[in-house]
């Protein structure tokens, strides 16, 4: 499920855009949290940030991140990853929802 925002939010005044909750998996980590997407057009797909030739990085916002192998989980607000460490990206599930790709 998608939580939508509208034009006029501090961080892309101007732009309409809708946030995706992902899950993506690093070679020692599970990280899944909230990615900000352009409504429609250019960049409204994951795919479409995750393959951002210009961008090194990407942003997620109300984050945890898991050890594969286990430990403690981490809660953030913010983190910013680069995408060289990304192994695999799909839809986080909602509670009650089946996992789904992206």
């Amino acid at each position: 499920m998608s939580v939508e925002k509208t034009a006029g939010d501090d961080e892309f005044p101007g732009m309409e855009h809708r946030q995706e909750r992902i899950m993506i998996e690093t070679e020692r980590h599970r990280i899944e949290g909230v990615l900000t997407l352009a409504r429609d057009g250019y960049r409204s797909r994951v795919s479409d940030v995750l393959n951002a030739s210009e961008r090194d990085f990407i942003t997620l916002t109300d984050v945890t991140v898991a050890p594969i192998e286990g430990g403690p989980i981490e809660l953030h607000a913010y983190l910013t990853l680069a995408r060289r460490h990304i192994v695999f990206v799909v839809a986080a599930s909602e509670p009650g929802e089946g996992a789904t790709g992206v």
